[in-house]
C-alpha cells in the first residue's frame, strides 16, 4: 500500500540567514566565469534537440542504527524528456501506474495553490540543468576552489553562490568544469529560496561527453534527510528521508531505424541472388514457426526503436551462455536457438517473446551470483520447453505502429497462474540437472529477500510487461528453493542476499548499449554497507570523445582562445 506523504514546512520557521558573497573576483576568475556561462547557454541549446528516455526511481527510507537506511516505500516514473521550451516529460506508464500522480486530480489542483506537492517529476528532472532561468554573472558569484580529475577529465572546481535578490530557485553548491571548452560536467548542491510551502532537494547531477564536443545529462542522484515534519494534512509525522536516481538514455534515437541501409550502394549482379535452400515453399509447420518468428522480431525491433531494450551486445552473450548451460546439461537439443535481451528499465521483471528471453536491467543489477541468474533464466526457459508461445497477433505490424508512450500499455506478456506454476516445476527440474544444482541456496536466499521487500517496494517489483517476481509478502517464482536457503539475516555482514541498484550493468546514455561494470568489487565492512535493493550515489568515469582531425591541424593548440586558469 502506498503511503501518501504531503510535506509542508513549519510556517514561521525562517531559513538560515545568508551572507552576501564577497564582490572581489580576480580577472582570471571573471574570464573563466564568462566562458562557463557562454558554454552553459550552448549546452542548453543543444539539449533542446534531443528527446531522451528518462527514468526516475525514488525510495523513501527510515534511519536504522545498524543498517543505515531501510527502504519503506517507493515511487517510479518512465517517460520521454522534452527540453525544447521548458523541462517536462511525456509518461510511458499508464496513469494508474504513474505513482508521481497518485493524488486525485481535483486534490492535486486544490493543493497546488498556495501549496505545492513536493514529490513531483519536475523537481527530479530540472536538475538536468544548473539553472532553468539561466546562468549569469548578475545572479551568481564564482569562487575558485581547486583543480581535480573526474575520471580522465581534468576539471576546474568552483563554488557557485547566488547573490542577494537573485530570486527563487537559484542553484547553490559546487560545480566541476572541464578545462578545454569549459563545460559544466558535474554540479552538486540545492536550489535556494523556495516559494512558500515548497521544499527543494539536494542533488548531484552528472554529464558525460557522449559525442565529440557534446556533453549531456546522464544521471542525477538525490538524497534528503531530516526535513521539517509536516504540520497538517499529513499521514505521518516524523521527518522524511529519501534517495532517488534519475537516469537519461537514448539520445541517439535515430540509430534504431536502420535508415542507413537506404544509402548503401547495391552491387548489380548478372543473375539475381536466390535463396540456396532446396525447397521453394514452407510446410505448414515451418510456416507457423516463421509466423511466430515474425511476431517475435516485430516486438523486439519496436522495443529497441523506442530504446526500451538495449541493442544486441556482449551482455546478451553472457546471458545466453547461462541459458546454454541449462540447455546442454538437460539435453534439450530439439529447441530452436534461444536469444536473450536486456530491458533498460529498473522494475524487476523477465518474460519471453517468442524464443527470446527478456530480463530487466534492474533485476540483473541486484542478482548476487550466476546461480541466481540461472534461476531467473530457467523459469523463462521452462516456458519455451513447455511450448508457451507468444501471441502471434504481433506478426501484424500495424499493431506496433503506435507512439512510444503507448508501448508499455499495449504490450502484454503476462502468463496465467497455471502456466507460471508449470514453468516453476519445470525450471526446478532443469536446475537439478544443471551445473548450478549445488549453488541454489543463494538463489533461495535472494527469493527470501525479495519476499521481505516486495510489500514495501511495490514499484521496484512492479512488472509492466511480464509477471511480478514477488508481491504481498510472498514470491511468485520458484518458492521451493527457499527451503534450501538459510534464514535471512540482514545484520550478518557475510550474508549477501542482493546487491544495491547499479551494481552489474553500465548503460551507454547515447544509444542504450549495455556492458558489464568493470569496477573492482568491494566487500562490506559493516551491515550498513550491504544495501540490498537500495538506491545509492553513482560516480561515472568521465572520458572524452575525441573528434577525428586531419594531420594538418592535429598539432595545433588553441591556447590563444583560452583565458588564464585561476590559481588557488
Amino acid at each position: 500500500m502506498l503511503t501518501v506523504l504531503i510535506l509542508f514546512p513549519t510556517p514561521g520557521r525562517s531559513a538560515p540567514k545568508e551572507t552576501e558573497p564577497p564582490e572581489e573576483e580576480s580577472e582570471a576568475v571573471r574570464q573563466v566565469a564568462g566562458r562557463i556561462i557562454a558554454r552553459e547557454d550552448e549546452v542548453i541549446l543543444t539539449l533542446s534537440k534531443y528527446r531522451p528516455r528518462v527514468e526516475t526511481y525514488l525510495q523513501f527510507v527510515r534511519p536504522d542504527q545498524e543498517l543505515g537506511s531501510v527502504p519503506v516505500n517507493d515511487l517510479y516514473y518512465l517517460g520521454r524528456l522534452e527540453l525544447d521550451k521548458r523541462i517536462e516529460s511525456e509518461s510511458f506508464l499508464p496513469q494508474s501506474h504513474s505513482r508521481f500522480n497518485f493524488l486525485p486530480r481535483f486534490l492535486t489542483k486544490a493543493l497546488s495553490r498556495p501549496f505545492k506537492f513536493n514529490y513531483n517529476l519536475d523537481s527530479l528532472v530540472e536538475a538536468a540543468v544548473i539553472d532553468p532561468k539561466g546562468l549569469d554573472r548578475q545572479n551568481y558569484h564564482f569562487q575558485f576552489v581547486r583543480s581535480e580529475f573526474l575520471g580522465d577529465v581534468r576539471c576546474l572546481v568552483f563554488d557557485l553562490i547566488p547573490r542577494r535578490r537573485s530570486g527563487t530557485g537559484r542553484f547553490k553548491g559546487r560545480i566541476w568544469v572541464e578545462d578545454r571548452e569549459y563545460t559544466i560536467v558535474r554540479f552538486k548542491g540545492v536550489r535556494t529560496r523556495p516559494p512558500r510551502y515548497h521544499v527543494y532537494y539536494h542533488f548531484d547531477s552528472w554529464r558525460q561527453n557522449l559525442q565529440p564536443g557534446v556533453w549531456l545529462p546522464v544521471i542525477i542522484y538525490f538524497e534528503e534527510s531530516g526535513l521539517n515534519p509536516p504540520t497538517f494534512l499529513s499521514v505521518r509525522t516524523r521527518a522524511t528521508w529519501f534517495r532517488a536516481q534519475t537516469r537519461f538514455w537514448g539520445y541517439d534515437l535515430s540509430a534504431a531505424t536502420h535508415e542507413d541501409e537506404l544509402t548503401r550502394i547495391l552491387v548489380e549482379a548478372p543473375a539475381p541472388v536466390r535463396d540456396s535452400s532446396e525447397g521453394e515453399d514452407l510446410s505448414p509447420l515451418a510456416s507457423q514457426r516463421e509466423w511466430e518468428t515474425e511476431a517475435e522480431n516485430n516486438v523486439l525491433e519496436r522495443l529497441e526503436k523506442a530504446r526500451l531494450i538495449a541493442p544486441s551486445g556482449e551482455v546478451d552473450k553472457v546471458l545466453e551462455t547461462v541459458v546454454n548451460n541449462l540447455v546442454v546439461t538437460n539435453k534439450l537439443d530439439n529447441l530452436p536457438p534461444i536469444r536473450c535481451r536486456v530491458m533498460l528499465t529498473l522494475p524487476f521483471e523477465s518474460f519471453t517473446v517468442g524464443n527470446t528471453i527478456v530480463i530487466s536491467r534492474g533485476l540483473i543489477d541486484v542478482l548476487p551470483d550466476e546461480a541466481t541468474l540461472a534461476t531467473v533464466l530457467a523459469h523463462e526457459l521452462a516456458h519455451l520447453v513447455l511450448g508457451h508461445v507468444t501471441d502471434t497477433r504481433y506478426a501484424f505490424n500495424d499493431r506496433l505502429l503506435i507512439d512510444d508512450e503507448d508501448i508499455v500499455s499495449a504490450l502484454d506478456f503476462e502468463r496465467g497462474p497455471q502456466q507460471e506454476s508449470a514453468a516453476d516445476a519445470k525450471a526446478l527440474e532443469l536446475l537439478e540437472n544443471s551445473p548450478y544444482r549445488n549453488k541454489l541456496s543463494t538463489a533461495g536466499l535472494f527469493l527470501r529477500a525479495m519476499a521481505d521487500e516486495a510489500p514495501r517496494l511495490t514499484q521496484m517489483f512492479g512488472a509492466h510487461m511480464g509477471n511480478r517476481l514477488a508481491e504481498n509478502g510472498h514470491d511468485h517464482r520458484m518458492v521451493q528453493l527457499k527451503s534450501v536457503a538459510p534464514e535471512l539475516q540482514p545484520r550478518q555482514i557475510d550474508q549477501i542476499a542482493a546487491f544495491p541498484l547499479g551494481t552489474r550493468l553500465k548503460v551507454d546514455p547515447w544509444n542504450g548499449d549495455v556492458e558489464m561494470m568493470k569496477s573492482k568489487p568491494a566487500a562490506p565492512l559493516s551491515a550498513r554497507e550491504k544495501m540490498p535493493f537500495m538506491v545509492t550515489p553513482l560516480f561515472p568515469h568521465l572520458t572524452r570523445k575525441e573528434a577525428a582531425v586531419s594531420s594538418t591541424f592535429a598539432g595545433q593548440a588553441k591556447t590563444e582562445a583560452s583565458p588564464p586558469l585561476p590559481q588557488n
